[in-house]
């Protein structure tokens, strides 16, 4: 097989794009892709970030790059994409993980503020499946996970309404995507995750963590490595009866 031809027939690993992957849950989802054999691209809009996960998990840069993408532009995706192909061929998995999270009061939240949380955070998942998407169902195969919260299915705790009415939106999102990939071998699948042991969720609640913590039925904040392992599953091979679905991991936060 030659370096630039991705592996599509549902057997091996292939080429797993990560969004927002040197931080938080993104980095234990590009972690675990790597240990699963995906050559990966790391992403995201501070590179130095990006380049130096990039290099702890392959130093010659045979099994990880890092690729600079702002999730919130489709020429990000697009130019990402050509880049990924260029080097590699065409990827099999794209995580759509990167997000804006920022708390604020909902009656004085500001136009700005309001359209940079929505634009972003929506954007990165919709172009994401529209760019990523045609070129994996031209291969027949791919699998697509996208990043949702609870908040986009409770309304929103400790995040911020513009948050909440973000992650309503990728939930919607996936479902249309779903739709239009499934006949092409192509996934497209959402986690909804409750508060995890992460680094936003601390700086998000701050001094509020132990009441946090107390509403959770399961009184413990959740696993970034569970939420990986979880990725994992769904962008394996075996996992193409599985689509337009979401994969809620809160705790018994939000049940259904």
């Amino acid at each position: 097989m030659s370096e630039h031809t991705s592996q599509t027939d549902g057997r091996h690993p292939g080429i797993a794009v990560v969004t927002g992957a040197a931080g938080g849950l993104g980095s234990f989802i590009t972690r675990r892709l790597h240990a699963d054999g995906h050559r990966v691209v790391v992403t995201g809009r501070n590179m130095e970030k990006a380049a130096g996960l990039a290099a702890e998990l392959s130093p010659d840069g045979s099994t990880a790059i890092a690729v600079e993408l702002d999730v919130s532009r489709k020429e990000g995706f697009t130019n990402a994409l050509d880049r990924v192909t260029d080097q590699w061929g065409t990827p099999s998995v794209l995580v759509n993980n990167a997000a804006v999270t920022r708390a604020a009061d909902v009656l004085t939240l500001d136009t700005d503020e309001f359209d940079e949380v929505l634009t972003t955070n929506v954007n990165s998942i919709f172009f994401g499946c529209q760019v990523f998407g045609p070129a994996m169902a031209e291969q027949g195969y791919g699998r697509i996970v996208n990043q949702a919260s609870l908040a986009g299915q409770n309304g929103g705790t400790a995040t911020g309404a513009h948050y909440a009415a973000s992650k309503g939106a990728i939930l919607t999102t996936t479902k249309i995507f779903a739709k239009e990939f499934a006949a092409s071998g192509v996934t497209v699948n959402a986690i909804s995750p409750g508060p995890h042991d992460v680094s936003i969720v601390h700086d998000t609640v701050g001094s509020r963590l132990d009441e946090v913590v107390e509403t959770i039925p399961v009184r413990r904040l959740g696993s970034p490595e569970f939420i990986a392992a979880t990725v994992s599953l769904l962008t394996g091979p075996d996992a193409y009866f599985v689509t337009g679905a979401c994969w809620d991991i809160n705790g018994g936060l939000y049940l259904r």
